[in-house]
């Protein structure tokens, strides 16, 4: 197992400075109805990247607490503590990724003798986080049908189901997806309905207000691809293929090599090699896109060769960058670090 977290320091410094320059619009919400005694419903997300989510469409009538909330650590490895266990017994909704990625909510969901819904974002987005047009509204009135605590260790042999990335086919990471991302808010407003009902107007107002900047996203990334028709890229791992698909740029990335670097494994010399061949060929690929929070001697040797060719690289990560709370301003620098990289 070679993957390894790496330093915090060194992988927020480019997300946020983009972040911060910003002028688009982030996840707006109304004016909150709320008053100094209106109780807050008690959100739980796995990773902070689902609970700007559940904050975009709750605003200040919930209270969301996220188990992995630091770009220091790797979701992949997270292991539970008993202090886990007690925010999760605690909550009256839960908001986790499914399809083997975060198999330590699994674990606290089905431990859990709490009964809040559990809405499975890879199971909104119809159960293998494809492609961004499919399954567009067909299941945001299942939101967590069904999903009570005991039910959550459905996904657990799915973490390495599916490892052929294509352009997002059974690809996981569906907070990358902007069209999931839609449906997890859709879901969310219709279980916070159900537990707050006065605020139902509320709730709705602020999903459709989400919708709106992932709309702006999603006609972003699709100018990418206008803009830059035929774009190649190379990758570490599997993590931001969502986006590049919506952007229509190509992965062409040999898929041996970021399975085994998701899975903490060294890829065989041979698929290294015919990694290292996309830096190397002429022309090479237009940008190399890394995971910033892990690292391994294989990406590392994969970010050298892009540097030595003058290949940009474009660091995208799993969770919120330090310093940054707000979805649709997440993705936009995302975004904007892709436009700047396929300029040059």
């Amino acid at each position: 197992m070679s993957r390894h977290p790496l330093r915090t320091a060194a992988l927020v410094a480019g997300p946020v400075a983009l972040t911060l320059a910003l002028t688009a619009c982030g996840s707006s919400q109304t004016d909150t109805p709320s008053t100094p005694d209106t109780p807050q419903v008690s959100v739980v997300a796995s990773t902070d990247a689902w609970g700007a989510v559940a904050r975009a469409v709750g605003g200040n009538l919930v209270q969301v607490e996220s188990i992995i909330d630091s770009p220091g650590v790797d979701p992949h490895g997270y292991e539970a503590t008993p202090a886990d266990a007690t925010t999760v017994g605690d909550a009256q909704l839960i908001v986790r990724n499914g399809g083997g990625y975060d198999a330590f909510m699994t674990d606290l969901v089905g431990a859990s003798t709490g009964n809040a819904p559990v809405i499975d974002a890879v199971e909104v987005s119809g159960g293998e986080g494809g492609h961004e047009h499919e399954h567009e509204g067909e299941h945001g009135g299942e939101a967590a049908a069904g999903h009570e605590g005991e039910a959550g260790h459905e996904h657990e042999g799915e973490a390495a189901a599916g490892h052929e990335h294509e352009h997002g086919a059974g690809n996981e990471h569906v907070w990358y997806n902007l069209t999931a991302v839609q449906q997890v808010a859709d879901a969310l407003a219709q279980q916070l309905t159900t537990i707050d009902p006065a605020h139902t107007d509320y709730y709705d107002t602020n999903a459709e207000a989400l919708r709106g900047g992932l709309q702006q996203l999603t006609s972003k990334a699709t100018d990418i691809g206008r803009t830059h028709p035929g774009a190649r890229v190379a990758v570490t791992e599997p993590v931001p293929e969502h986006l590049l698909h919506t952007a229509g740029v190509e992965n062409v990335t040999p898929p041996e090599f970021t399975s085994a670097v998701e899975e903490g494994n060294d890829p065989p010399a041979a698929v290294v090699a015919r990694t290292l061949d996309l830096f190397r060929a002429q022309p090479p690929v237009d940008a190399l896109v890394v995971n910033s929070q892990t690292g391994s001697t294989s990406t590392d040797q994969v970010r050298t060769a892009a540097e030595e060719a003058g290949v940009p690289v474009v660091e995208m990560s799993e969770t919120l960058p330090e310093g940054v709370d707000d979805y649709v301003l997440w993705m936009n620098a995302n975004l904007d670090q892709l436009r700047a990289a396929l300029d040059r």
